[in-house]
């Protein structure tokens, strides 16, 4: 590794996977990484398309965890919508937080290290993340602290919403030494709709589950990004759009190829916003997001009674113990009615104009899985 800054040889022996100290006398890199941020390329020069030059491996955007009877979930999402967070499950081993492999012998991580999100960190949602990027040698981002006592000050978002902690994976406890394990039982991807019309909770069919991972939507909110004012959706293809070489398809293909060999249970899970758009709704609370998650992974919800969603058609759990009822029916959390229909059809618009570019590429049962309002306006 050949950087020009300190802490970005840091950073990198924190995110990737480091050798065992008894290898280090026969150890020979597979790779180099040339991390030059002052460089700039010359399009004319090196037949790029700007100054900025980034080569990489198409690896699984996904964080991933185990159960401790081998039962292996896979978290897809984009920044911010949880990944690193549901992954960090006490009661479940972490394979990895963030970029994975699934081959023939189940999955596998390709980092030695976690990278969280850690605006509004706190030790009660997040123990575990919490008390890593406290760590010595813990990487912190856009964190503002009191220059006199040193303490971090996670709430403050003067800089950014953008905040990061980088660890290495075993300052988690029940970190995964091997960052390997089965093939998986469930299939989450992940979304933080700051619309406020999305349920905390859906199952998917597996067409269902190609069309949202070939749609790969979140919705970015004001400070996430620089010049960034309001809600603006996002469709991030495979939730990692600038990373495929090739057609989105050919991954969705794959997907849906190893969730029908294995059996595999998928789930839309919203962490983002109830009760109203962001700005005018609440976050969904990680408690409910966990105990919803839970009875997924244990296989009870699979008992739960479902409603279709009229909005999107997917499968809504119509009631879980622990959970508020009305937060599995989001209309009921808004107080205008109408204003939540017209906020629903247009997402719902959204997801349609995005997912013309694919509809040639698929089948009709992934183009039957799109959402399409199913009531009349009130």
């Amino acid at each position: 590794m050949f950087t020009e800054l300190a802490w970005h040889s840091l950073f990198i022996r924190t995110l990737l996977i480091r050798p065992e100290r008894s290898e280090l006398s026969h150890y020979v890199p597979d790779f180099t990484i040339l991390c030059l941020p002052s460089f700039k390329a010359d399009p004319k020069r090196h037949g790029v398309r700007s100054e900025t030059v980034v080569a990489i491996v198409m690896p699984m955007h996904c964080s991933a965890n185990v159960g401790p009877d081998g039962d292996v979930a896979v978290f897809f999402g984009l920044s911010g919508t949880g990944k690193t967070t549901l992954s960090a499950d006490p009661n479940r081993t972490l394979i990895g937080d963030d970029e994975h492999g699934w081959g023939p012998q189940g999955v596998f991580n390709f980092e030695g290290g976690c990278y969280a999100k850690c605006i509004k960190l706190s030790k009660e949602a997040e123990p575990d993340i919490y008390a890593a990027t406290l760590r010595f040698g813990a990487i912190l981002e856009n964190v503002v602290y009191d220059p006199e006592t040193r303490i971090c000050d996670f709430d403050d978002e003067s800089l950014t919403e953008n905040t990061r902690s980088a660890y290495p994976l075993h300052y988690i406890p029940n970190a995964s030494r091997t960052g390997r394990a089965g093939m998986p039982k469930n299939i989450v991807l992940l979304t933080a709709d700051a619309y406020g019309v999305m349920p905390p909770i859906a199952r998917l069919t597996p067409a269902q589950a190609m069309y949202h991972f070939l749609s790969g939507y979140t919705a970015k909110v004001a400070g996430t990004e620089k010049g960034l004012v309001g809600v603006q959706p996002e469709f991030s293809t495979c939730f990692g759009a600038p990373f495929l070489p090739r057609h989105p398809s050919v991954y969705g293909n794959l997907l849906r190829e190893l969730i029908g060999a294995h059996g595999v249970d998928c789930w839309l899970v919203n962490t983002g916003w109830t009760g109203g758009k962001y700005g005018v709704g609440r976050r969904m609370p990680i408690k409910v997001t966990r105990t919803l998650l839970t009875a997924a992974l244990d296989g009870s919800l699979r008992n739960a009674k479902f409603r279709t969603d009229p909005y999107f058609g997917f499968a809504v759990p119509t009631q879980l113990a622990g959970v508020e009822p009305h937060l599995l029916y989001p209309h009921k959390t808004w107080q205008n009615k109408a204003e939540f229909d017209e906020t629903a059809r247009n997402l719902v618009a959204m997801f349609q104009k995005n997912f013309v570019p694919f509809e040639s590429h698929v089948d009709a049962d992934v183009r039957a899985a799109a959402p399409e309002v199913r009531i009349a306006a009130e």
